[in-house]
This record gives C-alpha cells, sequence and structure tokens, in this order.
C-alpha cells in the first residue's frame, strides 16, 4: 500500500489524543511537525515518501482547526441560552478537566459534545461516540443519564424480557377508536466497534454482512429480505420512508453527531413478508429491531420482537455494560435500548395541554409526533412511548407505557362524554 493512502487514512486517529493538550504542548507538537514538514521540503525524497509532506501538513492543519472547533463548541454552549442537559451539566469545571481525555478510539469531548453545542434546541445534546466513551466522560455523561433517565444512580438490572407465555398486556382499544398502530422497538450495538462519528465505512460495511447473515436465518413469520440502501432505486426508499419502515437522514442533531457520514454505506433495512418486523441498519445506533403493526395487540408486537431479537443473539455479540447495561451512541437509549409506543388519537385532551403533559410526566411517558422526534402532531395523533430506558427491565418499560396509555384512553373517553369539557372535581 502506498504511504500516502495508509497515512491519510489513519491520521485522524494519530492526532486525536493531542486534540485537547494543554496550550504549551500542543504549541510543542505544532512546531515538532511544522519541522518535519519543512525537512522534507529542503531535503526531498522520492516515490511513495513523497506523500509524508502533504500528510504531516495535513496534520498540522487538522490539529489547529481541532483544537479551535472545541474551543468555538465550549464557547457556544456557555455563552447561549439552551435546555438541553448538555448544558444543564457542563460546567466550566468539567470542561476544563474533560478537554485532555480521549478514548482508545480516539473519541474526544468536541465528539461528544459537538451535536448538542451546534444544535442548542437538543433535549440532551450529548453523544458516547464509543463504547469506552461513558467511562473516559462519565463526570459528564453520568448526571445527564441519572437525570433523564429519573435515577438515582448508573445502575442497571440484568435483562428480563418478562415472562413470554403469559404477557398482562390485554387489548386497550379493541374498537380502534383511539390506538391507530403498536410498534416496539430495540437498539443494540455489535461489540468491539465504535459509534458514529468514529465508524468507518469498512466498519460499517462489516457489520452488516455479520447482521444480514444473521437475519437470513430467521424462520417462519420473521422470513424476509435485506435491501441495501446503496443499491435501493430512489422511488423504492421514498415509499418505505412513507411507510414508516425505512429511516431517513435529515436529522439535524444526528446529523452533527456523524451518524450520517459515508452515506448510504453499509445502510439498509431488514424487512419481513408480513411488513411487521424490521432491522434497521447502521442508522444512529448499529441495528435497531422494529416489531410493529395495526392496532392495539400490544402482546403479538412484543412477543414477536423479543423471539427475533433471541434468534440473532445466538449469532451476534452486542455491547454490554455491567452497570448501563446495553450500550448506544446516544445515553437516552442506555441500559434497555427499548422504545415501546402507539400511535394515539387524542382529539379531545390536546386541547388540555397541561393535563396532557401532566400525565406523562407522572407515567413517565413521551410525546413526540408521528413522524418522530423534533414533529409536530398531525390530526390530534401522537407517537407516545416509554421514555425511562436505564434502571428497569424491559418488560417494566414496556409496562410503564402500556400504563400511561391506558390512562391517556381513559382520560380522553372522560372528556368525550363530557362533550370535550373537563369537570374539576
Amino acid at each position: 500500500m502506498p504511504i500516502q493512502d495508509a497515512f491519510s487514512g489513519g491520521h485522524k486517529d494519530t492526532i486525536r489524543p493531542f486534540q485537547a493538550m494543554t496550550t504549551e504542548s500542543y504549541r510543542f507538537i505544532l512546531i515538532m511537525v511544522y519541522s518535519l514538514c519543512k525537512w522534507t521540503e529542503t531535503f526531498p525524497v522520492r516515490n511513495d515518501t513523497d506523500a509524508l509532506d502533504d500528510s504531516f501538513h495535513t496534520i498540522f492543519r487538522t490539529t489547529h482547526m481541532a483544537c479551535i472547533e472545541l474551543e468555538d463548541l465550549w464557547r457556544n454552549i456557555s455563552t447561549h441560552t439552551s435546555k438541553s442537559l448538555l448544558k444543564k451539566h457542563l460546567s466550566e469545571e468539567k470542561y476544563i478537566n474533560l478537554k485532555k481525555l480521549s478514548t482508545k478510539y480516539g473519541t474526544t469531548l468536541a465528539d461528544v459534545i459537538r451535536s448538542g453545542c451546534k444544535n442548542l434546541d437538543s433535549k440532551v445534546g450529548v453523544y458516547a461516540c464509543d463504547p469506552e466513551g461513558y467511562t473516559v466522560f462519565k463526570d459528564l455523561l453520568d448526571p445527564i443519564i441519572c437525570d433523564f433517565h429519573r435515577v438515582k444512580e448508573v445502575n442497571h438490572p440484568k435483562c428480563d424480557y418478562g415472562d413470554l407465555t403469559n404477557l398482562k398486556f390485554r387489548e386497550l382499544d379493541e374498537a380502534g377508536d383511539f390506538i391507530i398502530s403498536t410498534r416496539v422497538r430495540i437498539g443494540r450495538c455489535h461489540k468491539g466497534f465504535p459509534f458514529p462519528p468514529l465508524l468507518t465505512n469498512v466498519q460499517r460495511k462489516e457489520m452488516e454482512v455479520m447482521t444480514v447473515k444473521a437475519l437470513d436465518t430467521l424462520e417462519g413469520d420473521l422470513k424476509g429480505a435485506y435491501h441495501s440502501l446503496e443499491t435501493m432505486p430512489r422511488n423504492e426508499y421514498q415509499k418505505l420512508v412513507d411507510d414508516h419502515i425505512m429511516f431517513r437522514d435529515d436529522n439535524h442533531t444526528l446529523s452533527d453527531a456523524g451518524g450520517y457520514d459515508g452515506w448510504p454505506v453499509g445502510r439498509g433495512v431488514y424487512l419481513n413478508n408480513n411488513r411487521t418486523f424490521i432491522v434497521w441498519v447502521n442508522e444512529g445506533d448499529h441495528l435497531r429491531f422494529i416489531s410493529m403493526e395495526k392496532g392495539s395487540d400490544l402482546s403479538s408486537v412484543y412477543k414477536r420482537l423479543i423471539f427475533a431479537l433471541q434468534q440473532v443473539e445466538m449469532k451476534v455479540e452486542f455491547a454490554y455494560d455491567n452497570k448501563r447495561g446495553f450500550l448506544s451512541n446516544c445515553p437516552s437509549n442506555l441500559g434497555t435500548c427499548l422504545r415501546a409506543s402507539v400511535h394515539l388519537k387524542m382529539p379531545k385532551l390536546e386541547r388540555y395541554k397541561e393535563m396532557l403533559n401532566e400525565i406523562c410526566d407522572r407515567n413517565n411517558l413521551q410525546l413526540r409526533g408521528v413522524n418522530g422526534e423534533h414533529t409536530e402532531s398531525a390530526e390530534a395523533v401522537y407517537d407516545v412511548s416509554n421514555k425511562r430506558r436505564l434502571g428497569l427491565t424491559e418488560y417494566q418499560a414496556v409496562c410503564e407505557m402500556y400504563n400511561g396509555v391506558e390512562e391517556l384512553i381513559k382520560t380522553e373517553q372522560q372528556l368525550e362524554e363530557n362533550n370535550g369539557i373537563f369537570m374539576f372535581d
């Protein structure tokens, strides 16, 4: 391999440990690199080694830009108003202490906070970027994790999907007056791989191959086919997006976190023949397993998801931490990485925003628009899901969504009986 290819592919990893150095150490590195650049100018060499000159200059420019970026990111989040958890928990003292650190994968503080600093409307604002990021930057991430998941400490229980043969989920809306559809998804990341923006296209392709090989063994109602985003016609892609089956590349917070780097390499969707089970490959997390169907039969949706996940788990090893559970790039998905949701019609309750938010807050529910995070509701239809994913089991997380939705439906029914007027006690 030519030196230029090898060096240009690795220079980012080479300079990452220097991005957060003290001013004196950083200046010393720049002087050394600059001197080596000048040496190659004075004593030129031939063949592949000519590439070293350009490579050293690349390091010089990239290191300088990275240090300036971190300072700019800190200046932006520290001097502007934001309701994000990043803003709440990143003090100047933490910034000073953490800016000198990096993980073995090369993650720096700039990588962790970049999206939240650029998008001041973020609710969380941080990404771990690799499994080690959770420990190296724990002084920032642990308080954010506790705050989001409403726990006193980062301590996750062992995985427990519940007794799948005896689930207690009756259908909350058999008549179909309120619940349009039910969906449960679980995120997973391959063990031994970083997350965006550290993830390379080579690694994405490697994980894609491993995943498709495992999914191809699924049988029965889980049997289906994998559709690569690299070869998919645009009209087919748009149809899957419109059907809420395929992920998109237009989330600005994920984009600034490197989630769409290399798009569409190594990305795609597995879809079963009944269109009730899908797997997203390399969207934000490495994998997202999703089970869904029209109506309110949560038991059917949940059992399908867990059975499929258990089949894949026998062939693919996932990233796991004894304190934090299953690892995800975003701390909001940490632990169970499970999100159970329904599309719920609430035309009467929608008029009482304070009451709606109070019920959701009491039941640890999260409200979104039908097109996902950062979108508005359409025709009084909301995406309602469990908010907490860490500090409780998978089964408990689903129960929180179920119980909260049950209360929302009862309240909506009461309002209907009273012609949309809330009768105060």
